[in-house]
């Protein structure tokens, strides 16, 4: 992506979001997605998943943040990163404040045998306060696994990392199989109309930062 400079000034949302697409299918074979594809950019990184804001044109000192959810061989993936364009030292300090936030997290469920979504949500927000930021999302994470989860999770607040979600993550799913999750977090400047997404799989293996 940022080779190719698919999240570059003049482009649209919508239109890089159609380029990575067609990128994901030239190098990998994806042909389909389990989630809606995101890009947004400017006032519209401080918008949750859930919203639908206006497409909106990339500008040269931009803030841009991507969530894709593409399906390798039936099985979901996640993944969620930000992207500052040009030097406004705002833009780079929630983009560089992300990838600690969520390793901080990922650190705390490592730590926590029987921690719950609902536990670990509050951790989240809570060390994204204390380290200045505000966490913008209404969840900070959801299970994945094979296409489609929630069709196998059971528990609608189970499938997320968010208030109200009392299970133990570390368990089964209804067909026996071991649950696995995304962790995601969510930082806005509501004052500097910017905001910032970071997400990767929690529970499996190392990560790339």
């Amino acid at each position: 992506m940022e080779t190719r400079g698919l999240i570059a000034p003049g482009i649209g949302e919508r239109q890089a979001s159609d380029a990575i697409r067609d990128l994901a299918a030239d190098m990998f074979g994806i042909g389909r997605w389990w989630h809606n594809r995101i890009v947004r950019a400017g006032p519209n990184t401080l918008q949750p998943y859930q919203e639908n804001p206006p497409d909106r044109v990339i500008g040269a000192d931009d803030i841009a943040f991507c969530d894709f959810g593409p399906i390798f061989e039936e099985w979901e993936a996640d993944f969620g990163r930000t992207f500052v364009l040009g030097d406004d030292p705002a833009k780079i300090a929630i983009r560089e404040a992300l990838p600690v936030i969520w390793h901080a997290g990922r650190e705390w469920f490592e730590t926590h045998p029987d921690i719950t979504g609902d536990e670990l949500f509050a951790h989240v927000v809570e060390l994204s306060r204390e380290a200045g930021w505000e966490f913008g999302g209404t969840i900070a994470g959801h299970l994945v696994g094979q296409f489609p989860h929630e069709k196998i999770a059971g528990d609608q607040a189970g499938n997320y990392i968010m208030p109200g979600s009392g299970e133990p993550m570390r368990r089964t799913d209804r067909t026996g199989r071991v649950c696995h999750w995304i962790l995601e977090v969510h930082l806005v400047d509501r004052d500097g109309q910017i905001g910032g997404f970071h997400e990767e799989l929690l529970d499996i293996a190392s990560t790339t930062g």
